[in-house]
């Protein structure tokens, strides 16, 4: 695994001080991993999420404690106070997506681990009980969800001296579209925009990525992505978590976003914890 600290590297703007904060956590216990009629979903912070469906439950590149810099925000749940889980799925190695020290705490209560092949590499040499996939392949997870790996492009180690030890390839990354009796939920992982983000069937939730990093999909690409999918709702991700005000991955601000997407109010601006009920998009 590497470190995050060389990604999206870009010089720091010296007179930038302000940056968007999200709102109080919302901290939840064994209630939130419960059976339930709906699917559920909670924001834990950075590109974190707990999605309940129908008692089938999953986490999405969780970071629940011991980051490497500073956070802004309470997490929402210690990993060693979630009482199961179904999967957890992990994106690529970064640091803030793949944090092994959440997932060791993790491991004793989660069936299975998901992720690319290289990734699953590296879950396999920790003795976790994971799986790797390449771009397109689909998976279940317990009866009712589905989960499909979608492209991703975020190979930022390429381009910095002693970031990594080993070249790193498209199919290193990935996102999620993740198929639920309620609709489907896109994860998107960290990503430069690619042609095939703009042309999918509507999801009926995307987990965004908006800050304007050139390793992400900047600000200009994550506007493109969500007026291709107008009335789908956006839930704020990889946001108001890491104190790092000069650091685009981490600095996004949503106010920024809604001045330039069609259809401003589907923005979810959820605090760590707070609870969202998936519905299905009236028309697609």
């Amino acid at each position: 695994m590497v470190s995050f600290l060389f990604a999206g590297a870009q010089t720091p703007t010296a007179s930038k001080k302000y940056q968007a904060k999200a709102p109080k956590t919302q901290p939840f216990g064994k209630e939130a991993f419960e059976k339930t009629d709906k699917t559920i979903v909670r924001w834990t912070g950075n590109a974190g999420f707990l999605i309940n469906s129908h008692g089938t439950t999953l986490m999405v590149d969780p970071l629940l404690k011991d980051f490497d810099m500073p956070v802004l925000i309470d997490y929402p749940i210690a990993p060693k106070d979630v009482p199961h889980l179904d999967a957890v799925l992990i994106t690529h190695s970064d640091n803030d997506h793949f944090s092994i020290p959440t997932n060791k705490d993790l491991a004793p209560h989660t069936k299975e681990f998901h992720s690319t092949v290289y990734v699953d590499s590296l879950m396999k040499n920790l003795g976790w009980n994971s799986f790797g996939h390449g771009i397109g392949d689909i998976f279940k997870v317990g009866k009712n969800v589905s989960v499909k790996l979608s492209p991703a492009d975020h190979q930022w180690q390429n381009a910095y001296k002693g970031a990594a030890n080993r070249f790193f390839k498209k199919e290193d990354c990935t996102g999620f579209l993740i198929t639920t009796p309620e609709g489907t939920i896109w994860a998107q992982g960290d990503s430069k925009l690619m042609p095939e983000h703009l042309t999918m069937t509507p999801p009926d939730a995307i987990l965004f990525d908006f800050s304007d990093s050139e390793w992400h999909f900047t600000l200009a690409g994550a506007v493109e992505i969500a007026n291709a999918y107008p009335n789908t709702p956006l839930l704020l991700s990889h946001w108001g978590t890491v104190d790092a005000p000069d650091f685009a991955p981490f600095n996004g601000d949503p106010e920024k976003l809604k001045t330039r997407i069609i259809n401003p109010g589907r923005i979810v601006i959820l605090a760590p914890g707070e609870p969202y009920e998936l519905k299905k998009l009236k028309s697609k």
